[in-house]
């Protein structure tokens, strides 16, 4: 239900219609027009609040327009009742009822239309089209936002006027409720008409693609970044914003799907979103040479077809699993990874991808961590746990969080000397599994709980002017990048109107990512440095959980090789009880770990390492694996990026000379010989057969 508020309601408006049942056959008025203003008011607050319950009754059988129409014959069986069936107020409530449905037709068939027509076969960000094609304005939000429910909520002055007449035994009160219903009803209608017609309907899909193919042969786009996925994969090409934005080639960020789109971060780099796989395959891309691939999903293919393009999978992240060695990896053209260890991962797995195929870049998105320098004199050491998701299958390796959750952060909370612990589970944690969400909110009270209980002991002191001031400085920063970015971003943006004004303000995105800086700042003062954090959600983010940390708990998964990156001690957790020896064999990136048991008896060499760095014993190991999974320090990533761009857009281009200058003498060759003796036909071969043989 989302909170006890909607379950309450949910429970009331349940028990209403039975209620109003109850009143119409007593009959009672009064008891009906309370029972009816119950049901109104939580099917209208379960609305707003986007119960999933209002939902589910729509799967079987019961949604809004039933909910309605059945109130509707409740009060018609409650003025039988009254034996009102003789009354004029009678006749006049079913026929009101009737044309009150009767406009629901039109009404939802202009909303609809409406709607389709202001979907774009294409839409952008950062791309001008507003100087190429008229893009109208959106009809008001009044109009369309919860359109089906404000439309039958108008039936309330209709129902409150015919419940009077049958209290006061007057028909004319309940005329006027009967008259502003079905007037208002129709004056929607007609509202709505003028947005399907003339000047208020955006250009059809031929003259959009036109226009983003004109823009595309102006800006010349040369490096695109490729995207399709779930809206909640969208921080596996939200990690490569900043990248793009700073290559040398011109960027471009392709996505297939709206969802992706409207959970896209902030960026300064043109983005276009192209739903349709005929409509991407006849876009105007012939001065693309690089092709990045963030994920391989089916939908890649549209892309791949195009042999004018050099291929490249990046991925979106760097770790020991299964997937940074999937077979269907061998498609591309080249695939890039962090360090020397991705080469070596893909030559073990022997997918079918030839190391000359493979070209270590570094990870550009790693630049914001910083290396660990020891802890902090007067600071209690702080630990993070950051566990990834239970994956698609039951494999015990995947987390840690069934069977070793709960054992590291019961040992870590109740450490001595103490340490902070914060608490970030992956996004995708429950999602799969019940048993794993069950686990999760176990860890999650196991952590407040230590917070609540350490904030009354007297050994922690707290500076509450200092948190104060952090936090009035929060509320300051949200504030401001409220105002700038818009509380919303796009979602329930009307899509033409987004792609119409979609460009970027360079200067306030500047400022947005300066606020954002000063915003994780002040999150961090905002509460005491020995105070235990459940983390979650996409600020602050797991690379700041990094800096703040002076040692991490974590699996097999991405956020380790990142971690390394910071030179701190890290533990693993070897879930699946591989045994020491063979989870590092397995794993490269726990060769520098302290490799836990899934009773988290080990931690206390990790939190001896912290304590005391010159007794660390993986000290060395971990600058090793450092540049083993991640490459040298310098150059710096993004040079070596921007030069495995520049490489193997020189590639393309010398491919796509090669066949034009193949294509032409193959053209050539065939224009002599036809032109060789008038009236002949040659054979392959040579030889001539038909006219003037013998």
């Amino acid at each position: 239900m989302g909170s006890a508020a909607e379950l309450a309601a949910a429970v009331l408006m349940v028990a209403g219609f039975p209620a109003l049942m109850l009143a119409a056959l007593v009959p009672s008025v009064p008891a009906f027009a309370a029972a009816a203003a119950v049901t109104y008011l939580a099917d209208h607050y379960l609305h707003r609040k986007g119960s999933y319950l209002i939902n589910r009754l729509g799967k079987v059988r019961a949604g809004l327009s039933i909910r309605f129409l059945i109130r509707q014959l409740l009060l018609v069986l409650l003025l039988a009742r009254l034996s009102l069936a003789d009354n004029l107020i009678y006749y006049g409530a079913i026929a009101c009822f009737i044309a009150f449905y009767g406009l629901q037709a039109p009404h939802g068939a202009l909303v609809q239309l409406i709607r389709n027509r202001r979907r774009m076969p294409v839409a952008t960000r950062n791309v001008d089209l507003k100087s190429r094609i008229r893009i109208p304005d959106a009809p008001p939000r009044r109009l369309l936002h919860r359109s089906a429910e404000k439309m039958l909520h108008l039936d309330l002055f209709a129902v409150v006027g015919i419940l009077l007449a049958a209290q006061v035994k007057s028909a004319l009160v309940g005329f006027v409720g009967i008259g502003i219903t079905v007037a208002v009803a129709t004056l929607y209608v007609v509202a709505l008409m003028p947005y399907v017609r003339g000047r208020k309907v955006p250009p059809n899909a031929e003259r959009v693609l036109a226009a983003v193919d004109d823009w595309l042969g102006e800006y010349k786009p040369e490096t695109v970044l490729y995207f399709s996925g779930s809206k909640d994969s969208a921080y596996q090409v939200n990690m490569w914003l900043d990248t793009m934005e700073n290559l040398d080639s011109k960027p471009l960020i392709i996505l297939r799907e709206r969802a992706i789109l409207n959970n896209l971060a902030p960026t300064t780099v043109p983005v276009i979103c192209v739903p349709g796989g005929v409509h991407l395959m006849n876009m105007d891309l012939s001065t693309v040479r690089v092709a990045l691939y963030a994920a391989n999903v089916g939908k890649n293919i549209h892309m791949l077809r195009v042999p004018t393009i050099k291929h490249v999978f990046i991925g979106h992240g760097d770790s020991d699993k299964l997937a940074s060695v999937n077979p269907f990896s061998k498609v591309y053209d080249e695939v890039w990874t962090a360090g020397r260890a991705g080469r070596d991962r893909y030559a073990i797995a022997d997918v079918g991808v030839r190391d000359d195929d493979i070209v270590e870049v570094g990870r550009p998105q790693l630049a914001p961590i910083q290396t660990w320098q020891g802890v902090p004199e007067g600071r209690i050491p702080t630990v993070l746990y950051a566990p990834t998701w239970e994956g698609w299958d039951d494999n015990p390796g995947n987390t840690s969080i069934l069977l070793a959750g709960e054992n590291i952060v019961r040992r870590l909370i109740t450490a001595d000397p103490p340490v902070r612990v914060l608490y970030k589970p992956h996004p995708f944690t429950g999602t799969r599994s019940k048993e794993a969400k069950a686990a999760h909110q176990r860890i999650t009270a196991l952590v407040q709980k230590a917070a609540a209980e350490r904030a009354a002991d007297p050994r922690f002191a707290t500076d509450s002017a200092a948190q104060a001031q952090a936090k009035a400085e929060l509320a300051r920063i949200e504030a401001r990048i409220a105002q700038l970015a818009g509380t919303g971003g796009d979602r329930g943006r009307d899509e033409a109107e987004a792609t119409r004004d979609g460009q970027v303000d360079v200067a306030r995105h500047e400022e947005v990512a300066r606020l954002r800086a000063e915003w994780n700042d002040a999150y961090w003062r905002s509460f005491p440095t020995w105070e235990h954090r459940v983390i979650t959600g996409s600020e602050p983010r797991l690379y700041d959980c990094f800096n703040v940390s002076d040692a991490m708990v974590s699996d097999i998964s991405s956020v380790v090789s990142d971690f390394i990156a910071s030179g701190k001690p890290y533990a693993v957790t070897d879930s699946a009880e591989l045994g020491a020896e063979e989870f590092k064999r397995n794993n490269t990136a726990v060769r520098a770990a302290v490799i836990l048991s899934n009773s988290a008896a080990e931690l206390g060499e990790l939190l001896g390492a912290v304590r005391d760095p010159a007794a660390d014993p993986l000290a060395e190991d971990r600058k090793e694996l450092k540049q083993y999974l991640l490459g040298p320090d310098e150059p710096a990533s993004i040079d070596q990026f921007n030069t495995a761009v520049a490489n193997l857009a020189i590639k393309a281009e010398t491919r796509n000379v090669g066949q034009e200058s193949r294509i032409a003498a193959a053209t050539a060759d065939a224009e002599e010989l036809a032109n060789a003796v008038p009236g002949q036909r040659v054979s392959s071969a040579g030889d001539t057969d038909g006219v003037g043989t013998g």
